[in-house]
């Protein structure tokens, strides 16, 4: 719990407040049955319920699980049952389009009553195990990522080295410009909240509405993507020249490649706050590193963090030296170990000698700051999301028309990547590319879907029959300044 405030708007809810409603609802939980290593799930856009949900979850040791409300009723019930969550807290347009569901349902707009009906929770808090996030894979179907609950002396490793990187403090002022169902947003508000910080929520991400927020609340901190800094950077000169952002502390970026122009350009606009890092849900954060860092070595996201190990592998997975390429494996030991979810095979097929792999390439250079300079074989990253072509093909494959189909990533200015699909029609089919949309609407999420659809009369294959994506994704990719 924490002193500290947090803010939608013009409303705000004072740390004590937070802290009774956390506590209240922790006794509602308890009483639908919720204990030790159940799981409650949570529906919601940015929202202080948000907070007080992963609390009171957390106070009777149950995981609090995110769910992304941009996916579809089919998706976000197949991560309520995946997770066999006890009960689903949610905005009620965003429950509406579920449907029943045989778990209990509590709608936002019944939450202050259903609050104020349960008394504070008497019994002794258990030790949170903190949010079971929700990560696609390369098989198309999204994994909780969960945890053993911490020691305390886990617990305090982990936030003196995230109070170093985050710039954690009381009575810091931090926005939340991202949505809280994505792990590294929803990390950066709790350890703030921990800390004794304030938080000021944005329910949708507005570049000049960021920037008067800055000036009018004195906001220090953020998490941003680096699309959002593309955004900002597209403002006319007098508008950006119109707000004092000198309260501007710490900065943080992650979670998709930003590019050193932009990045130059931010630094040299807001001044030396950004700090980037390289990790993710599964091996924590290993590297990170601040403007000054970043500016001596244009590209690197930092050296190897203390108790954090990042090993680049070649194909027979030897280590591979200074300035060589191969896949990234790291693992931050301060954490407590993970599996997936019903699948700890899954975990087994991307470990190597107790370090996993994000599926990312790179090199550490003589100094042992890593390098990014190949992504994910597969995985797209458009706007700061992770979108897996697997899932997006096991849906396009079923499509009238569609024999056979690839799904990969091409350049965007904008989102820094986008979806593209190359398809193989059945012999005299007329599926063209409104089909296609229309087809996916509803059977996954709209950010999944293609934005460039190509037909295609054969798609290039390897000799064993797969189709050769890299010759379908190459062409669009040269001249593009990376490497695919």
């Amino acid at each position: 719990m924490t002193d500290g405030w947090v803010r939608l708007d013009d409303n705000v809810i004072d740390g004590a407040d937070m802290a009774e409603r956390a506590s209240r609802a922790a006794t509602g939980l308890a009483a639908l049955g919720v204990g030790p290593g159940d799981a409650v799930a949570w529906l919601l856009y940015n929202d202080a319920a948000v907070f007080t949900v992963t609390d009171a979850a957390g106070m009777l040791g149950a995981y609090a699980v995110p769910v992304n409300w941009h996916l579809a009723p089919e998706e976000v019930r197949y991560i309520l049952a995946d997770s066999s969550a006890r009960v689903l807290v949610g905005h009620p347009h965003l429950l509406a389009p579920l449907g029943a569901l045989d778990i209990p349902v509590i709608p936002l707009s019944d939450w202050p009553d259903w609050l104020a009906s349960h008394k504070p929770y008497a019994a002794p808090a258990l030790d949170p195990p903190g949010s079971m996030m929700y990560t696609s894979g390369t098989t198309g179907r999204p994994k909780g990522v969960r945890r053993q609950p911490a020691t305390p002396e886990q617990r305090d490793r982990t936030t003196a080295f995230l109070a170093e990187i985050y710039g954690l403090h009381p009575g810091m002022v931090s926005a939340v410009t991202a949505p809280l169902y994505h792990a590294a947003p929803n990390n950066h508000a709790v350890m703030t909240r921990l800390a004794g910080g304030n938080l000021e929520l944005m329910d949708r991400f507005d570049t000049e509405r960021f920037l008067m927020l800055v000036e009018a609340r004195r906001i220090g901190y953020a998490f941003m993507v680096p699309i959002m800094f593309v955004r900002l950077l597209k403002l006319p000169e007098a508008v950006r020249a119109r707000y004092d952002l000198s309260s501007l502390r710490r900065v943080i970026h992650a979670g998709a490649p930003c590019a050193p122009h932009v990045k130059h350009a931010m630094i040299e606009w807001w001044g030396p706050v950004l700090v980037e890092y390289y990790g993710s849900t599964e091996t924590g954060m290993v590297t990170w590193c601040d403007s000054a860092e970043w500016l001596a070595r244009p590209g690197t996201v930092g050296p190897v963090m203390h108790n954090a190990e990042v090993a680049i592998l070649g194909e027979d997975n030897r280590r591979l030296g200074p300035g060589e390429t191969g896949d990234i494996y790291c693992l931050q030991r301060d954490l407590t170990p993970f599996t997936y979810h019903n699948d700890p095979e899954k975990r087994a097929s991307i470990e190597h000698e107790g370090l996993v792999t994000n599926g990312d390439m790179g090199y550490l250079d003589e100094a042992g700051y890593l390098f990014l300079n190949d992504r994910r074989r597969d995985m797209i990253i458009s706007g700061g999301v992770n979108i897996y072509p697997a899932e997006v093909e096991a849906a396009l494959i079923d499509c009238p028309g569609v024999r056979d189909c690839a799904v990969f990533g091409v350049p965007d200015e904008e989102y820094g990547e986008r979806v593209a699909a190359a398809i193989e029609r059945e012999p005299g089919s007329a599926c063209d590319e409104v089909a296609v949309g229309t087809f996916l609407t509803g059977r996954i999420a709209g950010y999944k879907h293609p934005r460039l659809v190509v037909f295609h009369d054969s798609l290039p294959r390897e000799d064993t029959g797969k189709i050769f994506k890299r010759k379908l994704r190459e062409p669009y990719w040269q001249g593009a300044g990376r490497r695919i």
